[in-house]
């Protein structure tokens, strides 16, 4: 389970009432896109439909009608969608002092138990949606790299060979020790990112060259010096079986090498961002394909 889905659990768990507030519809330029939602509660927010005086307008229209619920009321069962419903048409305008232009559609509902269910049951079908991301190896900058995706829109995955470098993983992350790490690659789902940082060279060169040949990865980097890249090049291309074009598709140093910096938070930070651009273009392109 991702981080992001526990907190929506934990959130419509508790026994405040809540307004679930969602943007229906979309003209012009907005900050959020139709679907976006956000629950409130009287002392409390889960998510954004794009902050600003958007937001806070429709946090304050929420909470007039928690307000209006019958007092006592900690957790609605079923209720009378009609009597608890409304809709803002909100300009982005000068007029409450944002200048996207554009205009959202907002509709504020209170949540009943049946519309909890739906939330949770959207999120987790979301979930399984989800590309996976493997962060080979557990080391310092593993760590590092699954903290930095944790909270990302991805299912990510620590594969180590070493119990040891399993603990203090992040909570949201999965972990995977197995002897054959390779393995983890020949499983994946297609369009995956493969992250590879192990404490071994010999390694890290078996589960990058495993990657590259699956033509359908969204995303094979491996950490590294020019030396590195070079020594597997020559390894990929005489002993592997790889070809040039397979190995054009390896990303080396992970993050990039613009910014000369070696502390883990740093790569790992460089290095999230860098694949998630991937998998944006990625599904990007896939939509453009089926239009």
């Amino acid at each position: 389970m991702t981080a992001a889905l526990q907190d929506l659990k934990t959130f419509l768990g508790s026994a405040a009432p809540l307004a679930l507030v969602e943007v229906a519809g979309t003209r012009g330029s907005t900050p959020r896109e139709t679907g976006a939602f956000m629950l409130v509660s009287a002392g409390a927010i889960h998510g954004t439909i794009g902050g600003g005086q958007l937001e806070y307008m429709a946090i304050d229209k929420a909470r007039q009608m928690l307000g209006a619920l019958p007092e006592g009321r900690a957790a609605p069962a079923r209720i009378d969608v009609q009597e608890v419903c409304a809709t803002l048409d909100i300009p982005l305008g000068p007029e409450i002092g944002q200048c996207c232009g554009g205009r959202v559609e907002v509709l504020i509902r209170i949540v009943d138990d049946a519309m909890a269910d739906q939330l949770v049951a959207a999120a987790e079908a979301g979930e399984s949606r989800l590309p996976h991301l493997y962060i080979f190896g557990g080391g310092h900058v593993g760590k590092a790299l699954a903290a930095a995706v944790a909270l990302l829109p991805v299912h990510a995955i620590v594969v180590e060979t070493r119990a040891h470098e399993l603990e203090g993983i992040v909570e949201g992350v999965e972990t995977l020790l197995t002897p054959m790490p390779e393995d983890a690659v020949r499983d994946a789902p297609a369009g995956s990112v493969f992250a590879v940082l192990t404490h071994d060279h010999a390694l890290d060169f078996l589960i990058a060259a495993e990657a590259l040949k699956r033509g359908d990865a969204a995303y094979v980097g491996m950490i590294g010096s020019k030396t590195k890249k070079a020594t597997f090049r020559s390894w990929y291309l005489k002993t592997a079986g790889g070809s040039e074009a397979e190995f054009e598709r390896l990303v080396s140093p992970i993050g990039g090498d613009r910014v000369k910096d070696k502390r883990p938070p740093v790569i790992a930070a460089l290095a999230a961002a860098e694949m998630m651009t991937a998998l944006v273009l990625q599904q990007a392109q896939a939509t453009a394909q089926v239009a």
